[in-house]
């Protein structure tokens, strides 16, 4: 028993120890250097405030942590932590008086990331005076050297701020970041994860290894991660501002970087994507496998394998982009040879183009050549488009060219079959125009004409029919069978209207009889 009571004795006397402790040490003697220390790896002025000693959790605690920012950016700080936590080893502390950190833990920091417009970061030069090792401490107690060794470093509730140095852009905001580093040292590469939620929307996921930490320019760190993005509500984000673009985007990929030259290659799909300002959410979802080089400094990419999917409808899209101020310009080519038409024409209200009221395009294949050139929110796209073998339900054509219909004496149906349609294509912020339309329709005969779509829809089409059967009323004026009957359409895209042009088939019939010598 008196083995037992001594054996009680020497376990409260310790308790007493380990609870008397952190009167006896004080962290605060450590911050003066710790603060010099972390100001000379970061090249960037540090400031750490009061330091709490926890031995039960082996830790360090600072009410605030502060970084500053390069002074050509801003003068706020480039971090702010409500707290800090540093995991230390207790016994040296205590004992050697040497402070080794172990672990790192930032709560609620807000990091604020700004990039010039010559494609540089606010956070590029972090570290910069760091390739010579730092002078020793004049701080005291100098004979009380500190081993900084990071094995886990996390940030828990953290905000990350994107934003351009001179842009009216709006920022982009990453909110309830979590990071977790692991193994930490800046001469090799180290894993690390990130997860965050995207203010108005969306989820981002990053993990995989990043480094050595190039000091020339911490931007050009080398990296290799996998990225999941989803449910990010391009509208929410403000994205469409000045482009029309809205939607959900979901992507899942792989990133490589080797300091220069950022590789992209995965998959995304949007839903309910609009694509121009007068444009209306699409009715098929977009799923888009890429590859893209994208140059970091420059601003600029190639997309060299965009394989678009919109339904069973194959396409693809390839060429280059490049930012210039707010902008961003493109120069690409979009092909697709043996299009689904329905799946396809799903897409067309993303456009901002129009189908006539209650119709819809059933069966057949669509062919399309463009290309897109300029600025995202001025786009202009050029190229050929055309239908075989569809028809277009709910819309009786004949019955909307009722005033030909009366001259050329002909019948259809409620759906207009149609087995070819061509046509060039120039499509502008201003308005689009339509050439060489061949337009071949078994009921009708061949319609060939030209005209423009206002911004705001209005039709301006200058059409000639060659019909299958001359009708009487052909007799009556004097033309004959075969002739073409000029018309015109007017009226907007949802509801044209169509128009006799009986002057311009007199006038025909008059150049066809003494134009001749």
């Amino acid at each position: 028993m008196r083995i037992l009571r001594w054996i009680g004795l020497a376990v409260v006397l310790v308790l007493l120890a380990l609870a008397a402790l952190p009167f006896a040490v004080n962290p605060n003697r450590f911050r003066p250097m710790l603060e010099e220390r972390l100001s000379a790896a970061l090249a960037r002025p540090v400031k750490v405030g009061d330091l709490k000693l926890s031995l039960l959790s082996g830790g360090v605690t600072a009410e605030d942590l502060s970084i500053a920012d390069d002074a050509r950016y801003n003068r706020a700080p480039f971090l702010h932590a409500q707290s800090v936590t540093l995991g230390v080893d207790v016994w040296p502390l205590v004992f050697s008086h040497q402070l080794r950190v172990t672990q790192l833990t930032l709560e609620q920091p807000q990091i604020d990331l700004i990039q010039s417009p010559a494609g540089d970061w606010n956070f590029s030069s972090l570290g910069a005076k760091s390739k010579t090792a730092p002078a020793a401490p004049s701080a005291q107690p100098s004979a009380e050297a500190m081993d900084l060794s990071v094995k886990l470093v996390r940030i828990e509730n953290g905000r990350l701020t994107f934003s351009q140095q001179v842009s009216n852009v709006k920022s982009r905001v990453l909110e309830n970041v979590a990071v977790e580093v692991q193994n930490f040292t800046a001469t090799s590469a180290f894993p690390f994860e990130l997860t965050a939620r995207l203010a108005g929307g969306g989820d981002f996921h990053i993990k995989g290894n990043a480094g050595p930490i190039d000091y020339s320019d911490v931007a050009q760190t080398p990296a290799k991660v996998n990225m999941r993005l989803s449910g990010f509500d391009l509208a929410s984000a403000g994205v469409e501002n000045s482009t029309g673009l809205a939607g959900l985007v979901s992507i899942n990929g792989a990133v490589a970087s080797n300091g220069k030259i950022l590789s992209v290659s995965g998959r995304l799909k949007a839903e309910k994507l609009k694509l121009a300002r007068n444009g209306s959410p699409a009715a098929e979802p977009v799923e888009f496998d890429v590859s893209i080089e994208h140059d970091m400094h420059k601003r600029a990419g190639i997309l060299r394998r965009g394989e678009i999917h919109i339904g069973s409808a194959p396409a693809s899209l390839t060429g280059a982009y490049a930012a210039k101020g707010e902008s961003l310009d493109v120069n690409m080519v979009f092909a697709g040879p043996e299009m689904a038409v329905p799946q396809l024409t799903g897409m067309l209200p993303a456009f901002g183009v129009t189908l006539p009221a209650g119709s819809s395009f059933q069966g057949g294949t669509a062919n399309a050549k463009l290309s897109l050139a300029g600025p995202l929110e001025s786009l202009v796209i050029d190229g050929s488009l055309g239908f075989n073998n569809t028809r277009l339900a709910g819309f009786d054509l004949g019955a909307k060219m009722s005033a030909v219909e009366k001259l050329a004496g002909i019948k259809t149906g409620p759906e207009t079959e149609i087995q070819t349609f061509a046509a060039t294509l120039h499509m502008a912020p201003e308005g689009s125009t339509v050439q060489d339309i061949q337009f071949i329709a078994p009921a009708l005969g061949q319609l060939n004409g030209a005209g423009a779509v206002s911004p705001a829809q209005a039709l301006d089409f200058k059409m000639h029919a060659i019909l299958h059967t001359g009708g009487a009323a052909l007799a009556m004026i004097g033309a004959k069978s075969g002739e073409g009957i000029p018309f015109a359409i007017q009226g907007t895209a949802a509801n044209p209207t169509f128009h006799a042009d009986v002057k311009g088939m007199v006038a025909s019939r008059v150049h066809s009889i003494f134009g001749k010598k």
